[in-house]
């Protein structure tokens, strides 16, 4: 009966791969938003690091001026400092439970890391919607009921800028290593599911 809750090798060396690129996650850019206006046709980009902002924040802070957001910096974010914690606890998960080789650590596991997928992204719109609504009502450039605030994940246009709002290295990462944690979640329940059939 022991052999039903063991997990293959495959799935054991696809968790502990996961577990090292996650740490990798920590110190990559996760996501990156991109405008581009006329006036700027190469473009400005700023970088979303687990623990920092990165890119042309200093640029983006003085046209953001204009219209009223609020100026952004890394200290303002609780989330820089839990973050890179966060992801090294699942970097430290995932080797764990590649080492245990439990299938329902993998289980509790794949449920942890959807919740912290949703949570994230969540906390990430929260972000955007706050900046892009909560505007200076004394700034140079007001626009009734115009808001500011980027896409989630995609293009829109805002103004004059085109903003797009994608995943960067650490993001895609992320991601590859949320959807090989799904392969061996469902690979293990076929396996089990396969082995418990033979034996009645």
């Amino acid at each position: 009966m022991k052999n039903y809750q063991k997990i293959s090798k495959l799935s054991r060396a696809i968790l502990l791969l996961g577990g090292i690129a996650l740490f990798a996650v920590i110190v990559l850019p996760i996501w990156r938003i991109e405008l581009i206006a006329p006036q700027y046709p190469e473009g400005l980009e700023m970088h979303i690091y687990s623990y920092k902002l990165g890119g042309q924040v200093e640029i983006i802070n003085g046209l953001n001026h204009y219209i009223g957001m609020q100026v952004l910096h890394a200290d303002d974010f609780i989330e820089f400092t839990v973050l890179p914690y966060i992801i090294g606890v699942y970097g430290f998960f995932f080797i764990v439970v590649g080492l245990l080789a439990r299938r329902k650590f993998v289980y509790i596991l794949m449920g942890a890391f959807i919740l912290f997928g949703i949570v994230s992204m969540v906390d990430f719109y929260r972000w955007l919607y706050e900046y892009g609504h909560n505007l200076d009502p004394n700034a140079p450039i007001i626009v009734p009921g115009m808001a500011y605030q980027p896409p989630l994940i995609g293009s829109k246009q805002l103004l004059n800028f085109l903003a797009f709002s994608i995943p960067d290295t650490g993001g895609w990462i992320f991601i590859g290593v949320g959807l090989l944690l799904a392969y061996c979640t469902g690979k293990e329940f076929l396996l089990h599911k396969k082995l418990k059939n033979s034996t009645t």
